[in-house]
């Protein structure tokens, strides 16, 4: 059976997003609040990319977790890229890296969705 997706999933891009975390975090208690940040970036990712394997990078975890576990960030600018897997025995052929963003100085309300092209692979 063919599973039916709007656009294409198969291809590698690189997107830039701002996440809301505020909104996504209301309602939490205080003592879970970075470590339920994370997993709404994942499922964030995981929703905008197609893929369910999402992958973190340390400087992303640690720019959540620098204002301790309870001052997390209202908006956080991320770029996701989908890449391909390298590995043989891996269920999904593709993968999404989820980094941290450089923030503008004007800030972060506003900025929508911005496609990053990238030459570098072929």
């Amino acid at each position: 059976m063919v599973e039916k997706t709007r656009g294409r999933k198969e291809e590698v891009v690189t997107r830039e997003y701002t996440i809301n975390l505020h909104k996504r975090l209301h309602g939490c208690t205080f003592k879970k609040k970075a470590p339920k940040a994370i997993k709404e970036i994942r499922r964030f990712a995981e929703k905008a990319m197609g893929t369910k394997d999402v992958r973190v990078d340390v400087k992303l975890n640690k720019h959540i977790w620098s204002r301790g576990i309870r001052s997390v960030p209202r908006r956080i600018r991320v770029r996701i890229a989908r890449k391909r897997n390298d590995d043989e025995d891996a269920k999904e052929e593709l993968y999404s890296l989820v980094t941290v963003a450089e923030i503008p100085a004007e800030g972060l309300k506003g900025l929508g969705t911005k496609v990053i092209d990238d030459d570098d692979d072929e």
